[in-house]
């Protein structure tokens, strides 16, 4: 019995402290460690200034973020101009075996003094031909919205004596009609307006016509009235609205890669996108068969979205303009192939001639076609990019050869050089070492890592040179899977390690200077590579996760940084904590980021000193229970900024930072 008790006693003991060491587990858990960490935040002195360019967009011509997405374009090849030059048109009732005698014909005629292709119809009878455009993935037509029409056409012998005009639905019921009279044999502009009578996200537009015989077409174009500003050649609105609630410091364009050109002769060539839009010539885009998870061969570039558009589009959502040009290099990925440097003049020449065209004088060669096409005033270029992510000796080579041709006639533009495509290893190293020595004032470097490697480099600029060449983080997103994986997601964790990282860019602002998300568009059913900042398809358009980090620090960058330390040490992860701080001296705040990245919520104390506080402050959070989170078509707001009211106190801010949180504190100062 004695033996029993003591077994019985010795058993309820261990029970009792198994519970209680379960249940503290528990509590941990759900409340986070009950010891507060202090932090300490001093206003008196300022670190550095922070640049206006600190967090911007950087944009690239993937995922069908231009023709198809931004430019507001509904028809996919309107000029004929693609490989396969009725590419993206149909003709449902013909034959090309057939004489084709109860409907007609369309054929491509290319114009061999200019290698430019237009369409000639020859309709047998009017009642059995129709030919149709298929748009970017379909067309996004809404309900009461205007959508302008315009067309080339000449019309032999007046044979032709209308064009019948159809936005028709996916069961091929007409949704919006109008229709033109081609009065001339000579090639004639012509226009007309639809007006949608249903919201259809995969429509098409269908052209009938009334009479036989043959008619020429060219240039058939469809945009929204409604575009951002209500332009001609205009962008869509929803679009640069994201864009524009990013308040960007900056717009990098017109990409990566696609500067590069997979060979030399398909690198982007900004004059061929200056001028009049019907003159641009259409080009593969180098992401159409880039991937075998995503074939894209209907992938081209009109170009109506061109350098004149892409200073323009800055200027709107107040961003500097920040241009790359090639370099003499293509990408390195696929064919590498050189410009040798006795042939290097014409692209030092473009990188002259691009800064004369931002700001030369009307006067000038290129500030006068700046001039015509509608913006008299210069564009103010501070910066430019000299090569993508070419990395080795060749490249250093090429680059000196451009610097010394540009400070020598424009000595106070800011030159972008490269550090390659990863942010460690040899090419990376040498490009470093190499940069130093030439004293490169701006030096793009490119992340794309785990989340996990987001978080463990916070720290990754604490010691760099402060006389050293300063940083553009230029791409960075972090890689659910793996980089350039299909199957990589913008989810929460994602989001979240990059804000943890985020906070180590903005504490070393004296060495980093421009930051920038990529790619920033993707739509959802022509995208080539994920994640990705905005999403949309023919109607809609949300932010990810990633993209409410991103707004949430440009949009509270401050001006001056200030120190924000824990047991005198910035905080890179300790206790799964990150935090950066800033004073803002135009709206008189401070503002405090900080980002937990643990699984338990978790207190702090903020011990502020330096500057005296009014009563009331704000507190801007972006949590989501689960790390696999991520917004969606059908929950586009699922993860967004929530702002609720912070009433300051005497003494230490208290906070408490939730699982998986980011948290912005602004305090208004006296």
């Amino acid at each position: 019995m004695q033996v029993y008790s003591q077994y019985k006693n010795s058993t309820m003991k261990r029970n009792v402290i198994s519970t209680l060491f379960i249940s503290g587990l528990l509590f941990s858990s759900i409340y986070g460690n009950a010891q507060k960490a202090t932090l300490e935040v001093d206003a008196s002195k300022t670190i550095t200034k922070i640049q206006p360019t600190m967090f911007g967009l950087f944009f690239e011509d993937i995922n069908f973020a231009a023709d198809g997405g931004l430019y507001a374009e509904m028809i996919k090849n309107r000029s004929f101009e693609f490989e396969k030059p009725l590419m993206g048109w149909e003709q449902p009732k013909s034959n090309r075996s057939s004489m084709n005698k109860e409907s007609g014909m369309a054929v491509p005629i290319n114009i061999a003094s200019n290698n430019t292709n237009f369409c000639r119809v020859e309709i047998n009878n009017d009642k059995g031909y129709a030919l149709i455009n298929e748009g970017f993935r379909g067309m996004g037509v809404k309900k009461d919205a205007k959508y302008n029409l315009s067309l080339k056409a000449a019309n032999h012998n007046g044979a032709i004596k209308k064009i019948i005009v159809q936005l028709i639905d996916k069961d091929q019921k007409v949704i919006g009609e109008t229709s033109i009279v081609p009065k001339s044999d000579q090639w004639t502009n012509y226009t007309a307006q639809l007006i949608g009578t249903q919201t259809e996200a995969k429509a098409k537009l269908k052209l009938t016509f009334e009479g036989t015989g043959i008619i020429d077409l060219d240039m058939i174009s469809l945009f929204p009235e409604d575009t951002w500003k209500g332009r001609k050649n205009g962008l869509r609105k929803d679009l640069v609205q994201l864009l524009y609630d990013v308040k960007p410091g900056f717009l990098r364009f017109p990409g990566g890669c696609i500067v590069e050109g997979r060979t030399l002769s398909d690198r982007y060539q900004w004059k061929k996108s200056v001028g009049n839009v019907e003159e641009r010539k259409t080009m593969m885009n180098r992401w159409n068969v880039e991937f075998n998870h995503k074939q894209t061969p209907d992938y081209f570039q009109s170009f109506g979205l061109g350098f004149y558009e892409y200073f323009q589009l800055s200027e709107d959502i107040g961003a500097e303009p920040l241009p790359i040009l090639s370099c003499g290099m293509a990408c390195q990925y696929n064919t590498g192939e050189l410009a040798q440097m006795d042939e290097l003049d014409p692209y030092v020449q473009d990188a002259l001639d691009l800064i004369e065209f931002a700001n030369g004088a009307v006067t000038t060669n290129w500030g006068k076609i700046r001039s015509d096409m509608g913006h008299p005033k210069p564009f103010n270029l501070k910066y430019i990019g000299v090569g993508n992510e070419q990395w080795g000796p060749a490249y250093i080579e090429r680059y000196k050869v451009f610097e010394q041709a540009i400070k020598a006639k424009y000595p106070n533009i800011i030159i972008v050089s490269g550090s390659g495509p990863s942010p460690k290893g040899e090419h990376f190293d040498y490009a470093m070492q190499e940069l130093k020595k030439l004293n490169a004032e701006l030096v793009d470097e490119h992340y794309y890592e785990s989340p996990k490697w987001f978080r463990e480099n916070a720290g990754r600029y604490d010691n760099y040179d402060r006389k050293g060449p300063k940083i553009f983080a230029g791409e960075y997103a972090a890689q659910s899977v793996s980089g350039a994986n299909p199957n990589n997601r913008n989810n929460w964790e994602c989001a979240f390690s990059e804000a943890a990282f985020m906070t180590g860019l903005e504490r070393n602002a004296e060495v980093v200077q421009l930051t920038s998300y990529a790619p920033l568009m993707a739509h959802e059913d022509a995208w080539q590579w994920t994640p990705d900042m905005i999403w949309f398809n023919n109607l809609q358009s949300y932010g990810s996760a990633n993209y409410y980090v991103q707004q949430l620090f440009s949009t509270n960058k401050g001006t001056d940084l200030l120190s924000i330390t824990k047991d005198g040490k910035a905080l890179i992860g300790q206790n799964d904590l990150y935090a950066s701080a800033v004073k803002d001296a135009n709206s008189k705040e401070i503002i405090i980021k900080l980002v937990n990245t643990a699984a338990s919520s978790q207190e702090v104390n903020i011990n502020l000193k330096g500057a005296k506080l009014s009563t009331k402050g704000t507190i801007i959070r972006l949590a989501s229970a689960s790390t696999q989170d991520e917004n969606t078509f059908a929950e586009p707001k699922k993860i967004t900024p929530k702002e609720s009211e912070y009433k300051v106190i005497k003494g230490k801010q208290d906070l408490n930072l939730p699982a998986y949180s980011v948290t912005v504190l602004k305090l208004k100062m006296n």
